[in-house]
């Protein structure tokens, strides 16, 4: 997190843990002011790698799962980094600013993605960078957030991830409601304070509990390699495209979609436990006996209780009744309708 933008969010009663909002004094407040209010959120929690050069759009074309040459200056994506066996190292959403490219990834991704990606250049013409103490990412969300994206700049980006500028900022629709605002650390203070008229801060489990409702992995360390792009649904979110040519992983991407065996899915449920649930821990269930049906992606506290999650799990275990957290005895999973659409 940039040092001034840092001092300016405790200064006003943000408490700081892991160099991220951990919450302003009262996270279960916050929380349940997500699910019915307009919200305020830093996103230091992400990374951000900046790809620059004349070779930068050929070189991302190489490596990434999406369509780079679709990513123009007014239409964001997300897509997935895997390996030559079809397993995602990260997850990211990325952007075209200027001709330049901004990779958003978790922070404790960032470093090592970027050290895998420079591998890679070789002699193409193409810089990374670590802006993620250059630019900062505020999220605002709720029923409010257009109507504050309108005053701030006068306009919003359309839906789904549309792509403004003003005079300091990239403004990225998330979602109806939900907007993404990029800025530097000397302008960012003037943006938060006209935007907390019309919003409540929260922490970063807040926004990520946002994330999890609209079906959007986040691949983490505890993650990492256990999931071709399709099981996590990045298909459905415009993560993956089949028309485009080799990247790592793509033999493994394609030939799973064109012969139909994706055996897992990603699904958004509820666990209802006061345990901590995290990503990365197991699921199981009756038919499969002793043998792990699923792994949790994403975990975040739930307004209602207990814990909302993405979880990729065995299909044909869903269909064929309960799905348990950890054990063949523990919490049981309420499957929940995901905001789009699977094939």
């Amino acid at each position: 997190m940039n040092l001034a933008w840092q001092t300016y969010l405790q200064s006003h009663n943000a408490a700081i843990e892991d160099d991220c909002v951990a919450h302003y004094g009262d996270a279960s407040t916050e929380l349940r002011s997500t699910h019915s209010k307009t919200i305020l959120a830093d996103l230091s929690h992400f990374g951000l790698i900046h790809f620059s050069g004349e070779d930068a759009s050929t070189f991302l074309q190489g490596q990434l799962s999406c369509d780079v040459r679709k990513i123009d200056p007014y239409t964001a994506q997300y897509g997935s980094y895997c390996t030559p066996k079809g397993r995602m190292l990260a997850s990211f959403l990325i952007w075209n600013n200027g001709g330049e490219y901004f990779m958003q990834i978790p922070a404790t991704l960032h470093v090592t993605i970027e050290k895998r990606l420079s591998m890679f250049v070789l002699r193409s013409k193409v810089k990374l960078a670590d802006d993620s103490n250059i630019l900062v990412r505020i999220g605002i969300a709720g029923n409010r957030a257009a109507e504050a994206i309108k005053e701030t700049f006068g306009t919003a980006p359309s839906p789904h991830l549309g792509v403004i500028y003003g005079e300091h900022e990239s403004i990225l629709c998330l979602a109806q409601n939900r907007f993404e605002i990029i800025a530097t650390p000397e302008h960012a203070p003037k943006l938060w304070k006209h935007l907390r008229k019309y919003a409540v801060p929260v922490g970063k489990s807040c926004w990520e509990w946002l994330e999890i409702k609209a079906g959007i992995p986040i691949i983490t360390p505890a993650t990492q390699e256990q999931f071709i792009p399709q099981m996590a649904n990045l298909e459905a979110i415009g993560g993956i495209s089949f028309q485009k040519g080799c990247y790592p992983g793509q033999e493994i991407v394609s030939r799973t979609q064109y012969l139909g065996k994706l055996k897992r899915r990603m699904y958004l449920a509820n666990i209802h436990t006061a345990e901590l649930v995290t990503a990365g821990d197991e699921l199981y269930s009756d038919d499969m006996e002793e043998q792990s049906s699923g792994m949790i992606v994403n975990a975040a506290p739930s307004p209602d209780g207990g814990y909302d999650v993405l979880a990729v799990i065995q299909i044909n275990s869903v269909k064929a009744g309960k799905i348990y957290w950890k054990t063949l005895d523990g919490p049981t999973l309420e499957i929940m309708p995901l905001p789009y659409l699977l094939k």
